[in-house]
């Protein structure tokens, strides 16, 4: 009989489908991607440049400025610098020359040793020197060239080999400041007396000009005492 004809409540249990769990798994969380190959080499790169740069620069404060007391020498020796592209001295080389006319005046030494070659135009650096002191007012017999020399290293060691053959054995030497501390670092391998001299700062350097060339001088200064003291060497 059918109960519910009645009114009558079944009293049989109803099943009770049970409900679905949600899930509250996460989803992985994603691992951030490294540096790729090239910005590692780039990063890699600009560190070690950053670190040359440290030592040269550390290299250059501790560089000597003379190995002697001595205040007047055999010779001046005048370290090159490029003329410009029709052969005329730059502001540069007219600098090192003038403050070496200046000391020659002062008698700090009788002769002037002009060194530098045609490293980078056509133009002999010493040659164009050679004119410019001249027209300052120094003799000729005063004025002794080295015109092979292509780089400092051979600027030091071919000037020593003229000092050598005259029997000289102390010199100033003369070049813009920024170069100077490289030089004394050459200089001081060499069987002299010497000092350094600045020639004086050329006028409307800025900050930024003044920054490079020192970051630039600084990489020479690593390049010279990782390779060029040991490949380079020159014998006076």
């Amino acid at each position: 009989m059918n109960a519910g004809v009645f009114g009558l409540t079944s009293t049989r249990p109803t099943r009770k489908t049970p409900a679905r769990r949600t899930s509250h798994r996460r989803a992985p969380a994603r691992r951030p991607r490294g540096l790729g190959w090239r910005a590692r080499t780039v990063l890699a790169v600009a560190a070690a440049v950053l670190v040359l740069l440290g030592w040269g620069a550390i290299a250059r404060l501790l560089a000597p400025k003379s190995n002697t007391a001595l205040n007047r020498f055999d010779a001046i020796i005048v370290l090159g610098t490029p003329a410009d592209s029709d052969g005329n001295p730059t502001p540069e080389q007219l600098a090192r020359v003038g403050e070496a006319v200046h000391e020659y005046d002062l008698g700090v030494a009788p002769r002037l040793i002009l060194t530098g070659g045609a490293a980078h135009n056509g133009f002999v650096e010493a040659q164009v020197m050679a004119r410019t002191a001249e027209a300052e007012g120094i003799p000729a017999s005063a004025i002794y060239l080295e015109p092979e020399a292509r780089d400092t290293i051979q600027n030091a060691c071919y000037s020593a080999r003229i000092m050598k053959a005259h029997g000289w054995g102390s010199a100033e030497v003369i070049s813009s400041a920024s170069h100077l501390p490289r030089a004394g670092i050459l200089f001081s391998s060499l069987p002299l007396k010497w000092r350094t001299h600045a020639a004086p700062s050329l006028s409307g350097q800025t900050s930024a000009y003044v920054g490079a060339a020192a970051s630039v001088e600084a990489l020479k200064t690593v390049r010279y005492l990782i390779w060029g003291r040991w490949m380079e060497r020159c014998e006076p």
